[in-house]
């Protein structure tokens, strides 16, 4: 069954589904119809509210985008690369490689999304190189699969920045005067268990749904070649580069690498002694930043690895303006205010969690940042919780829940996994419509449960 669904909705994404810019392009024209309908505001309100939000999400995007690289380059570590080298080796077959990548992405995007993202790509194309007859566009989707768990886990956007005393974005603090750190949002039961449920089942869904041996898509064995033709040549050019000049030497000096990474550990056991395990976006990059640097060994190194890893961030950089756009219509003419306000209207206490998931999952398909969507929809999620007389952080994780959830099937987050692996969002997101309901399955019922 599951394997027919799977072809099912395959079928259906290589048809339908267009170019991830063209996706983001064409939900711009839904949001200003929405809001041309629902929010009484005319053709010029709307453009201008668009415009207004074009170039509104620059520095949040800095912040993804150093999320994604910081996250690339610590996977792209020599002992990191060993180490997935050394997990794709246990697998023996079709199956077992699905199941080892979707439960390594799943773990990593936990621990962080962009780490999570390159990590799983980069375990697939070790397992296509030991498995035959794997269908590849199924491990890429189980890498991304993973990802479907990110808001739960550490460098989720919405329980970190309601961590964070003064930043602009925290309604918490606003609304409810309240700041709340991650042991009562991360790492609180009631979003701990739900998410290792998705985490340790999903590898199993995947798996059954496989298509047959003969009807595998198997990556190119040309295009494979050709991969570990280029790696074996970068470490040939890497074992032979002798420094010769000063600033040669520098670049290469672990004792200046060292040196400025002894900087950032300091930091960061003074700042877990006085603050405890209190985390925030920007520390959550320097510990990713410090840790690749530590493992890369040489300051050039992390520099090439850097440039690897940018190229990812493509995505972002185009369509964030986009999005940001859409996020200019959905919050200027109060649109996010509408769509969050349906919900309210037909939620009871029982329902008001679950409901302002799927709220949440349904914005997200015209805000797919994290930050973007908590903007427009939190102070409308914490208000209703007051006047509901519900737990405002529980509200939080339910937007948060909502937000990682449609990711399955919206693209944009998937775009530097499909540049590594030379794939398009069509190849994978049949199956990852899978992981959108096993995952929503799992999620509306802890949502009901959270409310009991």
């Amino acid at each position: 069954m599951l394997r027919r669904l799977g072809d099912f909705f395959t079928g259906i994404m290589e048809k339908y589904l267009p170019d991830a810019y063209l996706f983001a392009v064409l939900l711009t024209f839904l949001a200003f119809i929405l809001a041309l309908i629902f929010t009484g505001k005319g053709p010029l309100e709307i453009i201008d509210a668009w415009w207004g939000g074009v170039w509104s999400l620059l520095a949040f995007s800095m912040q993804m985008v150093l999320v994604l690289v910081t996250g690339h380059c610590l996977a792209l570590a020599p002992a990191m690369k060993r180490l997935l080298a050394a997990i794709a080796g246990l697998a023996k077959t079709p199956a077992q490689a699905v199941i080892i990548v979707t439960l390594v992405a799943g773990i990593c995007s936990w621990l962080q999304w962009g780490f999570g993202l390159i990590v799983g790509g980069l375990l697939a194309l070790e397992l296509v190189k030991k498995v035959e007859k794997v269908d590849y566009p199924l491990l890429i989707a189980g890498a991304y699969g993973g990802f479907v768990v990110w808001h739960q886990g550490i460098s989720g956007s919405v329980p970190l920045t309601v961590a964070s005393p003064g930043n602009p974005a925290n309604h918490l603090e606003k609304i409810a005067k309240m700041v709340v750190p991650v042991s009562q949002t991360v790492f609180a039961p009631w979003n701990l268990i739900p998410a290792w449920i998705i985490i340790l089942s999903l590898p199993f869904l995947l798996a059954m749904a496989a298509p047959s041996p003969d009807k595998a898509k198997v990556l190119d064995p040309k295009v494979l070649m050709n991969m570990q033709k280029e790696e074996e040549e970068e470490e040939k050019r890497n074992r032979a580069f002798k420094p010769r000049t000063w600033a040669e030497k520098v670049e290469n000096s672990m004792l200046v690498n060292y040196i400025f990474c002894a900087m950032g550990v300091i930091f960061f056991l003074r700042y877990f002694a006085a603050k405890g395990f209190n985390l925030d976006l920007n520390i959550v990059n320097g510990l990713f930043l410090f840790a690749g640097l530590i493992l890369h060994r040489t300051p050039i190194n992390y520099v090439r690895a850097v440039e690897k890893a940018i190229k990812g961030a493509g995505g972002i950089v185009l369509q964030f303006p986009v999005y940001g756009g859409i996020q200019g219509i959905m919050m200027g003419t109060g649109l996010a205010a509408v769509i969050a306000g349906w919900f309210v209207a037909i939620s009871s206490k029982t329902t008001f969690y679950m409901l302002q998931y799927w709220a949440a999952g349904l914005i997200n398909m015209f805000i797919p940042s994290g930050g973007g969507q908590w903007a427009a929809q939190g102070s409308i999620s914490i208000m209703a919780a007051q006047k509901m007389g519900v737990d405002p952080v529980k509200t939080a994780m339910a937007v948060a829940w909502g937000d990682q959830w449609t990711n399955m099937i919206q693209p944009f987050w998937a775009l530097p996994l499909l540049g590594l692996a030379g794939l398009k969002a069509k190849d994978i997101m049949g199956y990852t419509t899978l992981v959108l309901i096993w995952s929503g399955i799992i999620l509306s019922i802890a949502a009901i449960v959270m409310a009991l």
